[in-house]
Parts: structure tokens; C-alpha cells; sequence
């Protein structure tokens, strides 16, 4: 049971300040280890516009990435820098991604984004779509032993399958409504020995 004491009264230069008594003691054992306390994470969501060249349809060149290179069409414009791309898949094989503004040259050229599923669009455009299933395999005898087989293929889900039918289905239309367009997007963009990307016209 602890005992609580009288308030004290103390004399700071030439007034008198009252000071309330602890009503509890200080602990006499501290635990030995310290408490886990979540960790603060500081995430600054920072305003962003799009570049005047970055508008739906525009068709945009890859500069980094695994398809790097690639010419693919821009569907929507998202939060802090972030661009909704697509091939489409059955052109130069290229899925729906989620891309740096910063890594992509927007050329003159743009398709007609008419006819896509804006209700599908909107789902696809969420930041948890694209979150990868992070189930790692624990180690174990079992998981030891198969080291020295070759990696599994990974399996994409059916509903993404679907949901990349349903984006690029109207894509496509538009896309074979313009001669040589296909062709165009298919090709993989390079540069060669005396090429001046600073004087090209895009």
C-alpha cells in the first residue's frame, strides 16, 4: 500500500511555489529485458502532379525495369508518381504494371482508352493488387532436401488473368483500328552508336 505525503512548499526567489507529492512510489525491479514496442514508421505522402505528356492512352517507352525497352500504353495516373501501364499482354507481353513516372519517355503517339471497364480499372488501380503473397517455406528437412531441385514456376492467379482480358479487350479493338500501331507497340525501343535521344522527337 503506498503512502501518500503532505504537499511541500518551496520558495523560488522572491514567490513561493507549491509542489504536489508523488502518490506513488518508484518501482524497487525493472524487468530484464525491455518491452518490444512497434516500430514508427514516418511515411510523407508528398503531393504529385503528372507531366502535361502523361495522359491516359499516351504511349510510353520503358527505361528501367524488367521491360525495359518495352512500348506500353497508359492507363491511369496514380498516387505520388505512380503510373497504371499495360501492353497490352498480347502484343509484346508486357501485364498490367505499376511504374516510376521518372523511368518513361511519353512519346506523341496515343490509343483510344474508350470502352474499358472503368469498374475494373478502379480495382486493378488499388496498391493491395499488386501485393505479392510473401509465404516463404520455413526450413525443415523436407525444404533442405530440395535445394538442389529446379525453382517451381510461379502461377498467376486466374482472376488477374481475367481482369487482363478485360482491360485489354477494348485495348485491343482501338489498337487495330490504327495501321501498323500493333507492329509499333510490339518493337523494342534501343539506341544505337551516334543516336542523340536529346534531338529526337518523340
Amino acid at each position: 500500500m503506498s503512502s501518500t505525503a503532505a504537499p511541500t512548499t518551496k520558495t523560488f526567489g522572491k514567490s513561493t511555489r507549491t509542489i504536489p507529492a508523488a502518490t506513488e512510489k518508484a518501482q524497487k525491479w525493472y524487468p530484464a529485458e525491455d518491452e518490444a514496442k512497434p516500430r514508427k514508421v514516418r511515411k510523407t505522402i508528398r503531393s504529385w502532379a503528372p507531366r502535361s505528356s502523361l495522359q491516359p492512352g499516351t504511349i510510353l517507352i520503358l527505361l528501367a525495369g524488367r521491360f525495359r525497352g518495352k512500348r506500353v500504353v497508359l492507363l491511369k495516373n496514380l498516387d505520388q508518381g505512380v503510373l497504371l501501364v499495360t501492353g497490352p499482354f498480347k502484343i509484346n507481353g508486357v501485364p498490367l504494371r505499376r511504374v516510376n513516372a521518372r523511368y518513361v519517355i511519353a512519346t506523341s503517339l496515343k490509343v483510344d482508352v474508350t470502352g474499358i471497364d472503368e469498374a475494373k480499372l478502379g480495382e486493378v488501380s488499388k496498391p493491395k493488387y499488386f501485393t505479392a503473397d510473401k509465404t516463404k517455406e520455413k526450413a525443415s528437412e523436407e525444404a533442405f532436401f530440395k535445394q538442389g531441385e529446379a525453382p517451381q514456376k510461379k502461377e498467376i492467379s486466374s482472376s488477374r488473368v481475367a481482369d487482363q482480358k478485360a482491360i485489354d479487350k477494348a485495348l485491343l479493338a482501338n489498337i487495330k483500328k490504327v495501321e501498323m500501331l500493333a507492329s509499333y507497340l510490339s518493337s523494342s525501343f534501343s539506341l544505337r552508336k551516334g543516336d542523340k535521344p536529346h534531338e529526337m522527337k518523340w
